[in-house]
């Protein structure tokens, strides 16, 4: 919940005055999912840059008496191609369960968008050594055959290392999506597996991306507050750009 329009604006003129410097860079992909009243004219913004737009949260209805809800078509409709499901605060803020976030999931594929579905755990689920079994249910709990690979994206934040300033170690990070890509591997096959993306989420800064996007089964990242701040965002993209991953 951050900026308003003219902020907005100045910020992504600022990531695409960047990327024209940078020149193409084909191999990155670079996704931005600003507040629900800022998609519009954000589209606008993005208009002919290679920046993609996304939203951070949708109901799992397409229409009805929700109030204060947004459906998936209507975030299709401001151009966005990628939703983010299940984000850490939806969770730990806003009590979103497994079961209402196969809802959304759901709701998101069978809009024709790409879901970003975040799973993670606390630093006392971690410290009692539930890390894989906790996200093994927000896999298993979530995610089904009406969930296609190609429509996926995970990405793993844990929940200790976001706004906190700490961070997991590469090997950390590595280790949990390790544990993510085997899963899908065994839900929908090593070959669909290997090319759903497992991006990390846990206070990822120009510092420390490349290292992290460093490590083998780390295709990506879902960057918090650093992409408040172009250049920030720009030193990450390079980071991925310099390793050949998203």
């Amino acid at each position: 919940m951050h900026k308003t329009l003219a902020p907005a604006r100045e910020l992504v003129s600022g990531i695409a005055h960047g990327l024209q410097r940078l020149g193409t860079l084909d191999q990155v992909e670079i996704l931005i999912c600003p507040p629900v009243q800022l998609l519009f004219p954000m589209a606008k913004a993005v208009a002919g840059t290679q920046i993609r737009l996304g939203a951070q949260n949708a109901h799992y209805e397409t229409q009805g008496a929700f109030t204060g809800e947004v459906s998936v078509p209507m975030l299709a409709d401001t151009g966005c191609t990628h939703i983010i499901i299940g984000h850490s605060e939806r969770r730990q803020i806003f009590l979103e369960d497994n079961v209402l976030l196969s809802r959304k999931v759901r709701a998101v594929v069978a809009g024709g968008l790409q879901v970003i579905y975040c799973v993670g755990e606390t630093l006392a689920q971690r410290d009692m050594g539930q890390t894989q079994l906790l996200i093994q249910n927000q896999l298993t709990e979530v995610l089904n055959r009406e969930v296609s690979p190609d429509r996926l994206i995970v990405a793993y934040e844990p929940v200790w290392a976001i706004g906190t300033g700490k961070t997991a170690t590469p090997q950390q990070a590595q280790e949990v999506h390790a544990f993510i890509r085997k899963w899908l591997g065994d839900a929908y096959g090593k070959a669909a597996a290997a090319q759903i993306r497992i991006l990390y989420g846990g206070s990822v800064k120009p510092g420390n991306a490349a290292e992290l996007l460093g490590q083998p089964d780390i295709d990506g990242a879902l960057v918090g507050g650093a992409c408040l701040a172009a250049e920030d965002f720009l030193a990450i993209i390079c980071a991925a750009a310099s390793i050949g991953r998203d």
